[in-house]
């Protein structure tokens, strides 16, 4: 049997009975978190990119767009929400796999499961197993689809989505791998975008849900995929991640397909901006409650992980001059910058260049590598700051909150769901979607996306 026979096995063989009650607790919290930064994108720019995309390819259909009352085609909204939730940088991490999972997984269970009009338990318990294997597929390779410029957000979430797209339409376990081999010819989420702070990252996600629900009606359609998809010599490993033996680190992982969660470790984001940033802000925040005044800080060195720096530092002085406000959620020196000069880093700080003064300040800020380091099995942080007296001041932060170290609280969740629907449409409504959401397994995925459309619809 082939690596992708395994997986689909595997994928197969756990049944939504199987899965706790506390893992689908915590899947439902993420899912509404990402429902809800995906509201808050809609309200913007970020998200009239994609409602204008889908006026101009006309499409039409039964699926639910986050923030437009008009449905469309199911692939079509896999492709906006997954673009939605991730177009603001605010979208959940598993940090030791660099994996983005509720906007590929969310956006392809909610379109998926809306075209097959399936329960709202199955559409959970394959938007769980999709975090399940995705996570995996990143641990057999830490760093390395990274390392040779894929998003595994994309590269492999597609393969996720068309697994998730096969089970919630009934494929076949033939169909399902040749699915795997359909949206391998799909994966894409090139890191190309940071030479030009360009806004197509948030494509990625949204191109793989999209991917995964086209390879799933293409194979259940009677087209055919390579058997060897993930461990193959042109295989995902080999190819995208530049480790072909990589392929045995995820058959050993998949031993406890089922048993161990990964989805309970993955980590609500609480800034919108870079995951690789947040440490740092929190190591700011240290230095400055100790009473640092910020005028009293000649310099500010940030030790980075050299996994880490190619996207907030390098090249670093692009970093201290970003193009556009989007490009301000990957520079690590603007981001410290706006905390101190506007007290705060929230979504209203990206939707405007940065000001003269922040790019003032954030010239006192300099990097050098973190040896050694745990990267990217934790996202760490060391600041060295220089007063004015001559004093040299440390921060140092082991890993960002809202994961498995550091988990974030229900009400810290359900806060920030809240504020970001809340920019899209009338409190009623959003606390509406919120109970749908929390009860899922009693509703069906219509039901989600009535709720969806309801907040849109004001």
């Amino acid at each position: 049997m082939s690596l992708a026979r395994d997986s689909v096995c595997a994928w197969r063989d756990l049944h939504t009975a199987r899965i706790p009650t506390d893992v689908m607790g915590v899947a439902k919290l993420h899912l509404l978190d990402a429902l809800g930064v995906g509201l808050a994108a809609s309200a913007g720019s970020a998200g009239s990119v994609y409602h204008s995309a889908l006026d101009r390819l006309g499409s039409q259909g039964e699926a639910t767009v986050i923030g437009r009352s008009r449905p469309a085609a199911p692939a079509d909204a896999a492709l906006a929400n997954g673009g939605l939730i991730h177009a603001l940088e605010y979208d959940d991490t598993h940090t030791s796999s660099i994996v983005h999972g509720s906007s590929v997984l969310a956006a392809a269970a909610l379109a998926a499961g809306e075209g097959a009009g399936a329960s709202g338990r199955a559409a959970l318990a394959a938007y769980v197993k999709g975090w399940e294997w995705l996570v995996r597929v990143g641990l057999a390779a830490p760093g390395d689809f990274q390392r040779e410029g894929f998003q595994i957000t994309v590269t492999a979430g597609v393969m996720a989505a068309a697994m998730i797209a096969a089970d919630l339409a009934g494929a076949t376990e033939d169909e399902t791998v040749d699915a795997l081999g359909i949206a391998l010819s799909q994966s894409s989420g090139v890191f190309e975008f940071l030479t030009n702070g360009s806004t197509v990252k948030s494509l990625h996600p949204g191109w793989a849900a999209h991917g995964g629900l086209v390879a799933a009606a293409l194979a259940q359609s009677g087209l055919t995929g390579p058997q060897s998809s993930l461990d193959g010599q042109r295989g995902l490993f080999a190819r995208f991640a530049g480790r072909q033996e990589a392929g045995g680190a995820l058959a050993a992982l998949m031993g406890d397909f089922g048993r161990r969660w990964h989805v309970a470790d993955a980590a609500f984001k609480f800034q919108p901006c870079c995951h690789y940033i947040h440490p740092y802000l929190a190591a700011l925040d240290d230095l400055l409650a100790r009473g640092v005044v910020p005028d009293e800080i000649v310099s500010l060195t940030c030790l980075v992980a050299p996994g880490a720096a190619p996207i907030i530092c390098d090249p670093w002085e692009r970093r201290l001059e970003p193009s556009s406000p989007h490009e301000m959620r990957y520079s690590l020196p603007i981001v410290l910058a706006i905390r101190v000069v506007e007290g705060g880093t929230g979504l209203d700080a990206f939707e405007r260049p940065a000001s003269v003064a922040v790019k003032a300040w954030a010239r006192r800020i300099d990097w050098r590598p973190l040896e050694p380091n745990h990267f990217p099995d934790r996202f760490e942080a060391v600041l060295r700051a220089r007063l004015r007296d001559g004093q040299t001041l440390h921060a140092e932060v082991d890993d960002v909150r809202g994961g498995a170290r550091y988990p974030a609280t229900d009400a810290e969740i359900m806060a920030k769901f809240q504020a970001n629907a809340g920019r899209r449409g009338p409190a009623l409504a959003v606390g509406a979607l919120a109970g749908t959401v929390l009860t899922l397994e009693e509703r069906s995925v219509r039901d989600l996306g009535a709720a969806l459309r309801a907040v849109a619809a004001g």
